[in-house]
This record gives structure tokens, sequence and C-alpha cells, in this order.
């Protein structure tokens, strides 16, 4: 990259350019009059301060997802596009990460989109994660299910040691209480947490040996545990991030209320106000007193369909000035039934036999998402009386409209987990993606736009 200045006059006297050299180092040189400068540093991927998570189970929609990035875009939004799989997800449907990369790739270049965007390995661990390594640059490595263990004597005492410069208590700018520093809260820390982040930095480090310093993003996930973390226990957790010398950039926690899949948040939004607010303020605390990335920034996951939290999460990133990353994973199979739905007899039903095979398999498809679903099963329609629906109002029912008069979040629930029927009907479902792809990708687009990112965004 060349950068040149001239004065009134058109002489050239600055010019600013680097090369990328072996190594991930880039060495900048700048020439001012008769002065000039190198600099060496290291390159590191950087996420841009507004990021979404863009989840597709079959990679057909990653132009309809673009497209509504670049509506954004077009507001004066910057959000940057990452396109999220889980090794859960590849599994189900028979697919592999290449795939992912190939969608945003494919899209990218359709669609003429030059900024950053990248590729997430959603929910890995040690045991899956070589899978991902060739094809994504973004991982959120997955350590809830080390919660709670225990870390080794050595481990918990080292912790309790680097805390002592900490002193008895962290005063953190807007938050009334201090953070208390003693053994027992210390304790309580390394027993919850500090085995989890140990992992992390396993899987961190791994990634790294194989990638290189700086040439992926890094997201840390907590999220899918019983128990929420509080923003003490945040404070904790990114003390021991820092300790493990990951330069995070997103961090996932457990919220307050429950996060199901694809439909609106469920708990007290008052009390998720708070808790957000707080943890924006520890995240702010702990970038400058462990020396984290700037920009670290919370991730929501199960975030589509969050409609009474975006007004509350959209206050307080604008209040403090800080970015989120929202994932929406699901969601856009949800729009695919629906533009089969509305395209015609032939998807309608598809989009029927979908229910009906997801209806009779409930316990098989809910067992993998027993944390972020809750279906009332009496609220389920029979398949019976769903044959004879039009697909305006089977749309109706799926289509996440507050307050429209079909909408049924248990049928849409039950639709969301039931992807894997889809799947087992192999080209049949694929190929009516292609034949309706326009007025599926129309719903994708509306969907992305008009009731995530207007909202999240206040466009």
């Amino acid at each position: 990259m060349i950068q040149e200045v001239f004065n009134r006059r058109g002489i050239l006297y600055n010019i600013r350019f680097f090369l990328q050299v072996q190594n991930n180092i880039h060495i900048f040189v700048f020439v001012h009059g008769t002065r000039i400068s190198v600099h060496i540093k290291p390159f590191q991927m950087k996420l841009g301060k507004y990021s979404f998570g863009t989840g597709d189970r079959f990679n057909h929609q990653g132009e309809a997802q673009l497209r509504a990035i670049m509506k954004a875009a077009a507001q004066g939004i910057d959000i940057t596009p990452v396109w999220n799989k889980s090794n859960r997800e590849h599994n189900i449907v028979h697919s592999e990460p290449e795939g992912t990369r190939t969608e945003a790739d494919t899209a990218v270049k359709a669609l003429g989109w030059d900024k950053p965007y990248f590729v997430d390995a959603d929910h890995i661990n040690l045991s899956n994660v070589d899978r991902f390594v060739e094809h994504a640059d973004f991982f959120t490595i997955d350590v809830a299910s080390f919660i709670g263990k225990k870390a080794s004597t050595g481990e918990v005492e080292a912790f309790m040691e680097s805390c002592a410069a900490l002193g008895n208590e962290v005063a953190i700018d807007g938050i009334s209480d201090p953070v208390v520093i003693n053994k027992k809260v210390l304790e309580k820390a390394a027993g919850s947490y500090l085995a989890a982040v140990k992992e992390a930095g396993r899987i961190y480090r791994h990634i790294e040996s194989i990638k290189g310093t700086g040439k992926f993003i890094t997201e840390i996930s907590m999220d899918e545990v019983d128990t929420p973390q509080t923003p003490i226990d945040m404070f904790f957790i990114l003390k021991m991030i820092a300790d493990e010398k990951i330069p995070v950039q997103t961090i996932a926690p457990k919220f307050t209320g429950r996060f199901n899949k694809g439909v609106d948040y469920e708990g007290d939004v008052s009390k998720f106000a708070i808790e957000f607010e707080q943890d924006v303020l520890v995240i702010n605390h702990a970038v400058k007193a462990f020396s984290l990335p700037a920009g670290l920034k919370l991730s929501v996951h199960s975030g589509s369909d969050k409609f009474s939290i975006y007004p509350v999460i959209a206050d307080i990133i604008k209040k403090y000035k800080v970015g989120i990353h929202v994932k929406t994973a699901g969601t856009t199979w949800l729009e695919e039934v629906i533009g089969l739905a509305i395209s015609g007899v032939e998807g309608l039903v598809v989009a029927k036999d979908i229910y009906r095979k997801a209806f009779e398999r409930k316990e098989e498809l809910c067992a993998p998402y027993a944390d972020v679903i809750s279906i009332n099963d009496s609220n389920l329609p029979s398949p019976g009386d769903v044959a004879g629906w039009t697909g305006e109002k089977f749309a109706g029912t799926l289509r996440h409209i507050p307050g429209h008069k079909d909408y049924n979040p248990d049928f849409r629930q039950l639709i969301h987990v039931g992807y894997k029927v889809a799947s087992e009907m192999g080209l049949v479902y694929i190929k009516l993606l292609e034949k309706y792809a326009q007025v599926i990708g129309g719903c994708v687009e509306e969907n992305i736009y008009d009731r995530h990112l207007k909202r999240l965004f206040n466009l």
C-alpha cells in the first residue's frame, strides 16, 4: 500500500507505504521532506467495531446476507460480515468448512465487497479444530464444558499470586461497588473458570502454531451453560485470559435470561440492561489494566431475533462508543423455509413436509439444542392442521414479527432445529433453493436488515 500527499504546488512532500514480508511482519516507511522513519511490527488481523455472524446451514444465502450488510453500510454503519458454522452443524448436514469459505468468497466477489470479512469456526475445541484451520480465520473457542473443572494446584496458586498486585479491591469506573479481592473470592473464581481459560489457551496456541501469530480472530465462548457469568466473574475471566496471553477480540458470556434459538429474549430486560452495561465497563477497564486488545467487545450468541433487548444493546454501545458482535446462527435457514412456503405449491409441499417430519422426530432433533430451546408442545399445531394451510399462513406462523396474529414461537423453534430433515432431502431441497433463489434471497435480506440491523443500529 502506498499513500502520497502533495503540497499546494503539486510537489510530493509526504509518502507512506508498507511492505509485507515473511512471518507476518509489516515494514512501515514514512518519508516527510528529508526525514525518513521506519517502523517494524507484526501484522494483526482486526475485527471491525461492529460485526455480525451470519450462519447459513446450506451455504446458499451468502449474497443475500451480504446485501443486508451493504444496505447498512449505505446508511453509514460499517459492519464486518462473519460467516459462521459450527462443527455440530457441519456434521448434521454433512458439509465441510471449505464450503463456508467458498460461500463467503463467492459472495464477496459477486457483490464487489472490498472491506474485511471472516469465516468463523464456531464453537470449536481441541477435538475438532483441525477440521477448520485451513479455511477459517475466526475461531470461536468454546470452553463452556470446562467451567467448574479443577485446575491444578500450581495453576491456582500462580493465578492467586498474579492477583496480589491488584490490592484488596479494584474500582471500576461507572460501577458503584468495587471488585473485592481476597482468598475466598480468588479461590471461587479459579474453581469456576481457571480450567476453562487454561483450555482456551491450549486451543489458541494450537491454532497459532499452524496459522501463525496475528492471522486469525479469537473469540472465547462460555455461553452454553445454565448459570450466567456476572460482571465480577467477567473481571476475573479477563484477568485469566490476559495471563494466558490470548489476544481475544470478542468474548461471549452467558447472560442472564434465556437466549433460545430464533425467538425473542426471555427474561428481565431491566436486569439484562444492568448486567450488559457493567460487562462493557468491566471490559473497558480490563483492556487497560490487563493489556488486552483494544476494541475487545461482547459477543451475543443465539443473538438472532432478540428484539426486546436490541434497543438496550444499541443504547449502551452508543453511550460508551464500543462495538458489538452478534451471531444469528439458524435464522437464515428459517427464512429459506419461509421463502419456499410462499414460492408456490412445490415449495409449500416441502415446507409442510419438513414440519411434519420435525414434529414426528421432535425429541431427536431437540436433543442437541436442549440448552437453547424451550418448546411448549401444547402450542404446536398438528401436521394434519398444517397440511391445510396456505403459503401465507405457513409463512406468517413461522416468520418472527412480534404481534402478528399467526406468529408461533414454538412452531418456529421446532423448525429451527429441523434442518436435519431438509438435509436428508438432499438434492430435492437444494434444487428448490436454487429454483426459488430470488424469493428466498429476498426473505433472507429482509430478515437481516429490516428485523435485525435496523433495530441494533437504529437505522
